[in-house]
């Protein structure tokens, strides 16, 4: 296509200020139409509330914003339909509906950008796509949630040694050990609504950043488009990409819980720990040693964990050194937040089915739970209930621990004379001798006791729905305004 200028390209929507056209090397740089076609329905939908707006306020004629928005639907439909050609000529996503609209419904199509720049059209793009991919992962971090929560019921008698510093500790149940990732998404899940909510601001309205000369009503597109409010301030609202970095930082925090559930299945389904066994849907080979089953899933999501660190540390970095208001570094914030939101998306895809189809080795995990004196504080404890100070019953087991591991013997191959020698307390009652009877005595709110951890579990269980109806609710609300009206029948 040209302009009436022979031998030159067509114009830029900023053209009128330059003699020459750009040179196409500058063409390659400044496009973003290769990343940020991905916001096409959110710009039509954003346009088709600006057209209706301009109308109601006879900004614009009601015939000309009717043909404007009767023609955005067709631009949606052929985009859906994979009929619409995007090029690099088109700059960005934003030239190209606008072009393609020119060619659908003829010069009225300029009328579009009327009271509007593309500094506020880019922020309010940008925002109804983050709303959407924050509920999107909404989505994908129940669907963890209710994975860990089903296994967990399963195995709410199953004792294991807890660990600190990779040592073996205490002992615990499986189920209170998963619903510990559990509460860690519990506070991702709050996190995503958090970020939800102060992405839920519209900035359409604001102009390029000192607002509009036109008689606009800025309440009726953000109620058109779903916004919950308008933005306060219009510098702010053009150059603000806090809600992008919110949107960073729950997903770092995401990967970073899946990189040490991660990190745990990789260490339980070595040979040294066997705790777990993975399908073999959920494992890969070794090329060259027959024998190896590797934890690939688990490991590629503890990897992923640094891609998704480095796009929230770029764009803080990005952001940092602009001035107000809106600054072209911006279109850096794009393929950051696409490329972490589809790492997240992809590895809760597959982590629940990798865990739904593993199986544990409960009665290894019972015998580690037993071994190397982690029924030691139980020996403390009960010195402490009857009278003896704690220090100095930690100091008495502590001494007892040296001494079995000197002889190379555990507890239950004491006599009852060398019990009774170790401290008089234990010529007359011995500390819990098996793991289960550990695990048992920790009845009290957020312990591992089973009568606690099932009572944990319907909490967990009931927070969990809770969360899905809200995420289910908002993706219909979503659903509905992006569905193009219905034609009236006569």
């Amino acid at each position: 296509m040209t302009d009436m200028t022979a031998g030159r390209v067509a114009r830029k929507a900023w053209g009128g200020r330059f003699a020459d056209s750009p040179d196409a090397r500058l063409e390659r740089f400044n496009a973003s139409i290769g990343f940020d076609a991905r916001l096409i329905r959110e710009d039509i939908r954003g346009s088709v509330a600006h057209a209706r707006m301009l109308g109601r306020q006879a900004i614009i004629g009601a015939t000309e914003a009717q043909a404007l928005e009767d023609g955005l639907w067709r631009v949606l439909a052929e985009a859906e339909a994979g009929e619409l050609e995007l090029t690099l000529a088109d700059e960005d996503v934003h030239t190209g509906v606008e072009r393609r609209l020119r060619e659908l419904v003829g010069p009225v199509a300029g009328k579009l950008h009327t009271a509007r720049s593309r500094n506020d059209q880019v922020a309010t793009d940008l925002r109804l796509w983050a709303k959407g991919a924050l509920l999107d992962l909404l989505t994908g971090v129940n669907a963890l949630r209710a994975a860990l929560i089903e296994v967990a019921q399963d195995h709410v008698e199953t004792v294991m040694p807890g660990y600190t510093h990779l040592q073996r500790a205490q002992p615990i149940v499986l189920a209170h050990h998963l619903l510990a990732y559990d509460a860690m998404l519990a506070r991702d899940a709050d996190r995503l609504r958090d970020a939800y909510r102060r992405a839920d601001v519209s900035p359409l309205g604001s102009g390029a950043l000192a607002g509009v000369t036109f008689p606009i009503d800025r309440e009726a597109t953000a109620a058109d488009l779903g916004f919950a409010a308008i933005s306060a301030n219009s510098l702010d609202a053009v150059a603000d990409r806090d809600f992008v970095l919110d949107a960073l930082f729950a997903c770092a925090a995401i990967a970073m819980h899946i990189s040490r559930l991660s990190e745990e299945i990789c260490l339980w389904a070595s040979a040294e720990f066997r705790f777990l066994r993975l399908s073999d849907a959920f494992s890969t080979g070794s090329s060259i040693m027959p024998q190896k089953k590797n934890p690939d899933v688990a490991e590629l999501a503890r990897g992923k964990t640094g891609r998704v660190y480095g796009h929230l540390m770029a764009l803080l970095t990005t952001i940092k050194g602009t001035p107000l208001a809106y600054n072209k570094d911006f279109q850096e914030d794009k393929e950051a937040l696409f490329d972490a939101v589809d790492t997240v998306l992809a590895t809760l895809d597959v982590l629940p089915p990798m865990l739904r189809t593993a199986t544990f080795d409960t009665e290894r995990m019972t015998v580690a739970a037993a071994a190397d004196f982690s029924l030691a504080t139980d020996a403390a404890d009960l010195l402490a209930r009857c009278g003896v100070p704690f220090r100095e019953a930690h100091e008495v087991v502590g001494r007892l621990v040296g001494r079995c591991a000197a002889e190379g013997i555990e507890f239950d191959d004491l006599t009852d004379a060398q019990w009774a020698e170790i401290h008089p307390v234990f010529a007359e009652e011995r500390p819990p001798r098996t793991a289960r009877e550990s695990v048992d005595a920790r009845n009290v709110p957020g312990g591992t006791a089973p009568a606690r951890v099932r009572a944990a579990l319907d909490g967990a269980a009931a927070a969990l729905a809770a969360d899905r109806d809200w995420t289910e609710a908002a993706l219909a609300d979503r659903a509905a305004r992006f569905a193009p009206p219905t034609p009236a029948t006569s």
